[in-house]
């Protein structure tokens, strides 16, 4: 799941949180990458959903665990079992 969005009014604790909680890693408790001003992110983790919404929830439900105020600017989902590895 890769939620992008951007911070609002986030203070000095939740900036050091940020960049605490940052890289690129797919995890259940989620990471952030940034811009250098700390304003929008892109939040990856990882969920078990059988379907796209159910795993958007869980995915919000994630990034609202951090607890900074944001907006969201848009949610993508993809199916791991859907990917296929060409193998040489």
């Amino acid at each position: 799941m890769t939620i992008r969005g951007k911070f609002a009014g986030l203070d000095d604790a939740g900036r050091a949180a940020v960049l605490a909680a940052g890289g690129t890693a797919f995890t259940e408790a989620g990471t952030f990458t940034h811009d250098q001003s700390v304003s929008v992110f892109t939040f990856r983790c990882q969920v078990a959903g059988e379907d796209e919404d159910e795993a958007a929830l869980a995915g919000l439900e994630a990034l609202e665990a951090h607890g900074h105020p944001h907006e969201v600017l848009r949610i993508a989902a993809t199916d791991m079992s859907a990917i296929k590895i060409r193998r040489r």
